[in-house]
This record gives structure tokens, C-alpha cells and sequence, in this order.
């Protein structure tokens, strides 16, 4: 079985490279039926109202929505955090679909504008637990959104600090979160629950390939089946590269 990797639009190239950088193959998603045969997905970073209604077009949402229930491990990076979100806010007008089961209320753009975008060294000791390797992780914030309430099964893998005028003035703070958000003045960016993962940034824009192999574990903690492995030697992937396999921060 290989990784699906949905291709609609966004990073879906550079999840697919950091896969093979791992030695595991991905396959491109763009309709229901190719659902059934993958062990896992991965929702990429992109623009999440063009994503919806390109996947309420091919009719994506109720394949999407049977596939997190089944219990499948699906991470989300990005937009593909606000599709697995049951809430999302501060949305364009309309609103958009979400394939939901992640239990936490996410805001579409907290960080602002294409401008406002960043990178930031951020710690991540459960990544680091697992996978080893340096002590931080450098996030990269491309529009990005942020997790404003997580519900008690919802594990936390990374939070951000922000000003607490940046919390207090969002339009999706309630009087009801205002006291605590007063207290933590952060917002939540990396998410495990069950079989889902969601990260606020992007890791597949990076040469660190920790978040793939973290999800391979989720992978191979959900079943025995066992994935569709490639060999990692420069020969055998010069046949796959593409400007995409470049990572774009060192």
C-alpha cells in the first residue's frame, strides 16, 4: 500500500518528494475510488476555499469524510489542518465544507496576510522523542492558520507565543476564551488526536523529513499492511525529480 497525497492543488509535489526522501511512495489523489487504495493520506497546504471547491467538484468530500472514520492515520498540513477541523473561523464569505473529526476550533488565517508570512524555530520534544535530530523544528507560516481551542483528546505537539492584543483582537475570540487566552497568550500549531495529525505550517518545505517519519509511525501503529517502499538511492530516484524535489528552506 502507498501514501496518498491529495492533488488538488497546494504542496502536494513536495510531499510527495519528502516521501521519497524516506524511501516510501505516494501516490497523487484527485478522485474518490483512489482512496481505496491507499493506507493513509496526507491533505497538503494550499489555498483552502479553492481546495473545497475543487474537491466538492469531484465530489471528494463524503470519500474524504468515510476515510478519517475508518481509521486511517491523515495528516493535515496548513489548509489540510482546517479541512480535518469540526470548526473553523474568520472564513471568506459562504464558508467552506470540512471533512472534520479533528476536535478543535481552528482560525483560517490567525497569521495574516501572504506578506505576514514566516519562519520560526519553534520546540517540539514529542517530534524529538520520536525521530531525534536537533532540539527545534523550523516552521515555516506561509497564510497560515492556528488552532484557537482543542478538545480534551486532542494532543498538543507544538504551540506558538503571540502578543496578546494579536489573541484579544481576532474576531474568533469569544468573552468566554478571552481569560484564558489572557493567561497562555499562545495558540496552538501541531495537533495529534487518534489517527489524525495536523500541523499549522508546512514541513514539506523543509529539508527536515522528521513530520514524514513521525507519520510513517502513525502509519504503521494503525495495521499490519505493510507500505510500498522505494529505494532512496540517487540513481533510482534521478528518474522521479523534479524542481519540486529541491527543498525551498535549508
Amino acid at each position: 500500500m502507498s501514501i496518498g497525497v491529495l492533488a488538488l492543488q497546494g504542496s502536494f509535489n513536495e510531499h510527495l518528494a519528502a516521501l521519497r526522501r524516506i524511501g516510501v511512495k505516494g501516490v497523487e489523489i484527485r478522485k474518490p475510488e483512489q482512496l481505496q487504495h491507499v493506507i493513509a493520506l496526507i491533505i497538503p497546504g494550499g489555498e483552502s476555499t479553492t481546495m473545497a471547491k475543487l474537491a466538492e467538484c469531484h465530489n471528494l468530500f463524503p470519500a474524504l469524510r468515510d476515510f478519517v472514520k475508518t481509521g486511517k492515520p491523515v495528516w493535515g498540513t496548513c489548509a489540510g489542518l482546517i479541512f480535518l477541523a469540526n470548526k473553523a473561523v474568520g472564513q471568506k464569505s459562504g464558508g467552506q465544507d470540512l471533512v472534520g473529526g479533528l476536535d478543535c476550533t481552528v482560525h483560517r488565517n490567525f497569521f495574516g496576510s501572504q506578506l505576514q508570512s514566516f519562519e520560526t524555530e519553534l520546540s517540539v520534544p514529542e517530534l524529538v522523542a520520536k525521530e531525534g535530530g536537533p532540539a527545534t523544528f523550523r516552521c515555516v507560516f506561509i497564510r497560515a492558520p492556528a488552532i484557537l481551542k482543542a478538545g480534551p483528546d486532542v494532543e498538543v505537539l507544538a504551540d506558538y507565543p503571540v502578543p496578546l492584543e494579536k489573541l484579544i483582537c481576532s474576531k474568533s475570540v469569544d468573552e468566554s476564551q478571552e481569560e484564558k487566552l489572557r493567561s497562555e497568550e499562545k495558540v496552538i500549531i501541531a495537533v495529534k488526536q487518534g489517527n489524525l495529525l495536523a500541523t499549522a505550517f508546512h514541513p514539506e518545505l523543509t529539508a527536515d523529513t522528521r513530520w514524514h517519519s513521525f507519520f510513517l509511525k502513525m502509519v504503521g501503529e494503525a495495521g499490519d499492511q505493510k507500505l510500498n517502499c522505494i529505494s532512496t538511492t540517487e540513481g533510482d530516484l534521478s528518474d522521479h525529480q523534479t524542481p519540486n524535489d529541491l527543498p525551498i528552506f535549508q
